[in-house]
């Protein structure tokens, strides 16, 4: 039987609903970085998205949590910023 990709233990709201806004700020940050024009940088990018996820992944603590979301939130506001700028 396969592997079930649900976590061990049962979540309250609140952790759900951190979980739901971490998930969805990590695929924001790949789709943005999936407009990075030099293959080498888009690479070197998403590699950093991905092992900063997992090196954070086993946060618990609720006021760590929402301080590295809105870390998150703003890096990924300055690299669609950075985006359009080099677009224009």
């Amino acid at each position: 039987m396969a592997a079930s990709r649900l976590p061990p233990a049962t979540l309250t709201l609140k952790q759900f609903v951190r979980r739901q806004q971490v998930l969805l700020l990590y695929r924001r940050i790949l789709q943005a970085i999936r407009q990075v024009p030099n293959d080498s940088d888009r690479k070197y990018l998403k590699h950093w998205a991905r092992e900063e996820f997992k090196r954070n992944k086993s946060a618990t603590e609720e006021d760590t949590i929402r301080m590295m979301i809105t870390q998150g939130n703003m890096q990924l506001k300055e690299l669609e910023k950075t985006l359009a700028l080099a677009r224009s």
